[in-house]
């Protein structure tokens, strides 16, 4: 892996988190807090910062792209992206508009992720239909294909007015970087193969392993296609302190508070310290730990799936923006060269494929 690029990024969801009396942030207080953190992980030498789109109480940012605007002012080099942008809720015009707009204020650090979202609230806020959940993102993503292409547009489908010869501005100066973000569908492999998508594999349940046959499908489909190589990312959960103890301690309340909030709604099981030290064991989805076990972790993963990036999701509920901040700080200037010193000269079962 010596000669490919090797990219760890953030993601979050600007979860509502408690302040140091123990009450909940402000929705804004969140926000501005992200901001923060997105500053601090440019200074750290990260490669992404990825923000969330939701719409309900555990979350704060619904307008993503504008949080991203304030964190480019004050960042340099961080590519700055969703995580995810849900675009059957959504129109792929003003997506693509508000994101070509994103990088032209971040000179040319944009990213959009692309996905359906694990929560469904977008769709009746915004008027949509659940019953066309397919049908939704498959025309939306293929118009927004279209819209990459930065040429006027006719498209037809059933779920947006048609465009005839529609010229969509404003231009982006290299083109806009395009991912979609996938659960374990084999069907959503594919179909992000076929629009020359990168694949972002969102493994927020067992050992990333079990993901290599959709790795595998992702780049099968894509020389079927005639289409080159392309990346793929990994986004998973996880929090660094000094030592594993430590990071079990600081991110196990809200954890379960968010699992268990969830859960409610879902029929799951109640979330107990058990699940959570199995999560975040060798088999589990979480990396938690302290520098060297995380490391250790995401070298694993990239030597498994043969991905480029990794995108650790911080802050679950109840962590202190001051933890997290500690948890960046360690995540890139302790976990990032840890994981490319484990990697250097290491042979990948996959193929790592540089991003831009």
């Amino acid at each position: 892996m010596a000669d490919q690029t090797i990219e760890l990024g953030l993601d979050t969801f600007g979860d509502i988190s408690r302040g140091p009396d123990g009450t909940l942030l402000s929705d804004a207080q969140t926000i501005r807090n992200v901001v923060d953190q997105a500053v601090l992980a440019d200074e750290v030498g990260l490669s992404f910062f990825g923000v969330g789109e939701h719409h309900r109480k555990d979350f704060a940012v619904t307008s993503p792209e504008i949080v991203l605007a304030a964190a480019a002012a004050r960042t340099k080099s961080i590519h700055l992206g969703t995580a995810v942008t849900v675009l059957s809720s959504d129109d792929p015009v003003r997506v693509y508009e508000r994101f070509a707009t994103l990088d032209a204020v971040s000179n040319g650090r944009a990213e959009v992720i692309l996905g359906r979202g694990s929560f469904i609230e977008s769709f009746p806020l915004f008027g949509y239909d659940l019953s066309d959940y397919e049908q939704l993102f498959e025309e939306k993503l293929e118009l927004f294909s279209l819209l990459l292409d930065e040429k006027p547009v006719t498209w037809a489908g059933r779920t947006r007015a048609a465009l005839t010869d529609a010229d969509v501005y404003p231009k982006t100066e290299n083109g806009l970087t395009a991912w979609v973000g996938v659960g374990g569908s084999p069907e959503s492999v594919v179909r992000t193969a076929r629009y020359g998508y990168g694949l972002v594999l969102a493994i927020i349940g067992g050992s990333a392993a079990r993901f290599r046959p959709y790795a595998d499908l992702y780049r099968r489909s894509l020389a079927e296609l005639g289409k080159p190589q392309m990346p793929i990312s990994v986004h998973s959960p996880g929090h660094v302190a000094e030592t594993d103890e430590q990071a079990w301690d600081e991110a196990f309340e809200g954890v379960a508070e968010l699992n268990n909030t969830i859960g409610r709604e879902r029929g799951w099981p109640e979330y107990n310290r058990m699940r959570f030290q199995h999560d975040v064991g060798p088999e589990g989805s979480m990396y938690v730990g302290s520098p060297e076990t995380v490391a250790r972790k995401i070298a694993t993963t990239m030597r498994a799936l043969g991905n480029s990036r990794f995108q650790m999701k911080i802050a679950s509920g109840s962590i202190s923006h001051d933890r997290l901040l500690s948890s960046i700080e360690l995540y890139g200037t302790r976990v990032r060269p840890l994981v490319e010193e484990m990697l250097a000269d290491v042979p990948s079962d996959g193929d790592l494929a540089g991003i831009r």
